[in-house]
């Protein structure tokens, strides 16, 4: 069996380095069902636009972390080391995330909790944590939104009860030491689920304005920065329609951004596109996913690799 898990290792850590061509791309999305409790989901995608679930839609990995063992918000990336590097949300109010690698989404390490609020008794949670790899920096860069009572007075009120949301961030290389957990963005408002990718000549955040009073935002905006880490510049209008929005994921297809988000209200997902970061179009009546998807992260891996991991679909 280790033999075998060897190499597939080999093999994969072979096919990361191909460059990826669009008909030879599968498209994955990680994600949760109900309150996160069965843990991991995969489903891919051909196209970009219509997802199936994988493994009978049963869950890949069960969720040990807290005392609430919850698996919410499901981010995975491709790290540095061809390894798959996931985090993950533990409970709706613990101060802390999870953490596990894979080298081929099926065997996950031990999973770890990662304590990136201990040291701030006042904060109510940790949500949705997201992970990047900073290529100028060599090191991985993890960030959240936590709500901490009276930290930003001006928006207090704003929120649901007493959650008015900031991104902080910690920074590793090994997974095994971390940063100090530093403020990410401060946009002036409450905000939540942020996801990060390279572009506009530097980085783009999208990001919830969680803002519910006194008007309700409740929509997806964008921000720039020449680094991850930021300063990150002043977000735009909402790039979302008239409806609640939230969970952000985003890839290039064709050469175009294509968002998906948690249209949570309506019990659905929805996407928009866009050639420019500018303008926007709504294509949520093209897209497909399994019924009861949750927040999640999409990522691409070849057609060879998912063949290797999960045999001809």
């Amino acid at each position: 069996m280790h033999n075998k898990i060897r190499l597939l290792i080999v093999g994969l850590l072979m096919s990361s380095l191909h460059t990826f061509s669009q008909n030879d791309t599968i498209y994955m999305f990680s994600y949760f069902k109900g309150n996160g409790e069965d843990g991991l989901h995969l489903a891919y995608s051909r196209d970009g636009y219509s997802f199936t679930a994988l493994n009978n839609d049963q869950s890949f990995l069960k969720p040990e972390l807290s005392k609430d063992k919850l698996m919410r918000d499901p981010c995975i990336i491709r790290g540095a080391d061809g390894l798959f590097h996931m985090v993950w949300t533990v409970s709706w109010h613990d101060r802390g995330i999870g953490y596990a690698s894979s080298p081929d989404l099926k065997n996950w390490s031990r999973q770890l909790y990662i304590p990136v609020m201990e040291h701030e008794p006042g904060a109510l949670n940790t949500w949705a944590p997201e992970i990047i790899y900073d290529k100028k920096h060599k090191q991985y860069v993890i960030y959240w939104a936590t709500s901490i009572p009276g930290r930003f007075p001006e928006t207090d009120s704003s929120g649901d009860g007493s959650f008015n949301h900031r991104m902080y961030y910690i920074t590793t290389k090994n997974f095994k030491t971390f940063s100090k957990a530093a403020l990410l963005l401060d946009p002036g408002f409450n905000v939540i689920d942020a996801t990060i990718q390279p572009g506009g000549n530097g980085y783009v955040m999208f990001l919830k304005d969680e803002t519910k009073r006194p008007r309700a935002e409740k929509n997806l905006k964008i921000a720039f920065s020449r680094n991850v880490a930021g300063k990150y510049g002043k977000a735009s209008s909402p790039i979302t329609g008239n409806y609640w929005a939230e969970g952000p994921t985003v890839i290039k297809i064709n050469g175009k951004w294509v968002v998906y988000f948690d249209k949570y209200m309506d019990h659905k997902y929805g996407a928009v596109t866009s050639a420019d970061l500018k303008n926007w179009e709504d294509i949520s009546g093209k897209i497909s996913f399994p019924e009861g998807t949750r927040h999640g992260t999409v990522f691409a891996i070849t057609q060879n690799e998912f063949e290797q991991i999960f045999g001809k679909q």
